[in-house]
């Protein structure tokens, strides 16, 4: 009887088949051997048969494997501008280009006209006084860290007082008590969660209360019997007590879009006028990378620039660059509409995306368009609806098809819907167009 194990191939002669193939050129001597000895591994758990497409197209494709980075581009056909699964704000291109310029060595924490160490702040603080009009402001990783900083620092070891209605669960399952007790101070709850007024507030101040947090519900709306305090109210009870203002507004917006119906999201810019520390995201709304902006009076934001946990949080010099170019884009209120694509999806007319769609199905077998509506994402404008047209694409079996899509060079990101694919072009750039019509065209065949 023959012995199965013998009909695998040893490691020396596929090593010498694949040096032969030219595999060992560019990739190192010993990762080659490992592949060849997991291709073989997987064989014997597989009952000792020879990969279908043969030993050598086997560890080819395990060698790319081994080279392929995990993190890589995608083509967003949901529909969903703000896809926190996806990376949230695309970058501008201006961002983009300033994030790669400082790549190498640069100016991150030196001053040229000194000629010594300077502050990583110094980039963004600028920018972020003249589009906010706050006295002062401070960068972290994210929003979360801006919380926990901004905390931290006022009300370590003493009280915050929160409503109630605003105590919120974010993206992730992170929940506002918890960051409060991460921030090391205690959580004093008020009002009930459909109605809390000044009053509530102020009657819970203590000689431990330090700080008050106001959230802004970004991610759903409380409708019918309710009230709360304004930031302004808010403010103007708190300020005289000594007792500062901490507001967490989320998503970002620095301009008004309520002329493309969308409404509900405060202005970064009024949060700061009203006198409270705003904390928000640079990857929302904003239209930038992933940051915590910290933005309000100097003498309070100074304090959170010398908290020791500020340079555990701080950014790198990558997110700085294109965070100080977003800004930029924004002296100017057309330039930022048209050029940040965040803002440039959400105020696209929808007959452009009637022609896209359109353009889109003519190119590929058995489409169709049909109206439609988009997401914002992101928890911002959670009940917005945006119209626009979808391409459908019938299919017998949605789920496969999608993930011969996730396949796709790039990959295309599509939602199902009773029988068909669906696509929005509003999340699809020009460039990508291409792209598409070519992925699913495989994925057709």
């Amino acid at each position: 009887m023959t012995d199965a194990r013998r009909a695998l191939p040893a490691v020396h002669r596929l090593l010498a088949e694949a040096e032969r193939a030219g595999l060992t050129d560019e990739t190192p001597h010993q990762l080659v051997v490992k592949v060849i000895r997991e291709a073989l591994d997987d064989a014997r758990r597989a009952g000792y048969e020879s990969p279908p497409d043969g030993w050598l197209p086997d560890i080819r494709h395990r060698l790319r494997a081994k080279h392929a980075l995990s993190l890589i581009p995608l083509v967003n056909a949901t529909g969903v501008v703000l896809h926190t699964n996806l990376g949230r704000a695309p970058l501008a291109q201006a961002a983009r280009e300033a994030a790669f310029r400082v790549g190498g060595y640069t100016t991150l924490e030196y001053d040229l006209g000194a000629g010594e160490r300077g502050s990583r702040q110094h980039h963004v603080r600028k920018i972020l006084r003249e589009v906010t009009g706050a006295e002062d402001a401070l960068v972290v990783t994210n929003a979360a860290a801006a919380t926990v900083l901004a905390l931290n620092t006022l009300a370590e070891g003493g009280e915050t007082i929160v409503s109630r209605g605003e105590l919120v669960e974010i993206g992730g399952a992170f929940r506002i008590p918890a960051i409060l007790e991460k921030s090391g101070t205690v959580l004093v709850e008020v009002g009930t969660t459909n109605r809390t007024r000044v009053r509530d507030y102020t009657g819970a101040i203590s000689p431990n209360t330090r700080c008050t947090l106001k959230v802004h519900r970004s991610n759903f709306t409380l409708s019918g019997f309710v009230s709360e305090a304004s930031l302004e109210e808010l403010v103007a009870a708190m300020q005289p007590r000594g007792v500062p203002v901490v507001n967490d507004v989320g998503s970002g917006l620095l301009v008004d879009l309520s002329e493309f119906g969308l409404q509900g999201e405060p202005l970064v810019r009024d949060c700061v006028a009203a006198g409270a520390v705003v904390v928000c995201s640079g990857d929302k709304l904003l239209g930038g990378p992933q940051a915590g902006l910290i933005l309000g009076r100097e003498e309070l934001v100074s304090r959170m620039g010398r908290n020791p946990l500020a340079r555990a949080l701080r950014p790198g010099k990558t997110v700085l660059a294109a965070l100080e170019a977003t800004l930029s884009l924004y002296r100017d209120r057309g330039t930022a509409l048209r050029e940040i694509p965040t803002l440039a999806m959400l105020t696209v007319d929808p007959n452009t995306l009637t022609q896209r769609a359109e353009a889109l199905a003519s190119s590929i077998e058995g489409a169709s368009t049909e109206p439609g509506t988009s997401t914002v994402g992101g928890g911002a404008f959670p009940h917005a609806v945006l119209p626009t047209t979808l391409v459908a694409v019938p299919a017998d079996h949605p789920d496969r098809f999608l993930a011969r899509l996730r396949q796709g060079d790039p990959p295309v990101i599509a939602r199902a819907d009773e029988g068909r694919v669906l696509m929005d072009p509003r999340t699809v750039s020009e460039a990508e167009m291409g792209s598409i019509v070519r992925v699913v065209g495989e994925a057709l065949c």
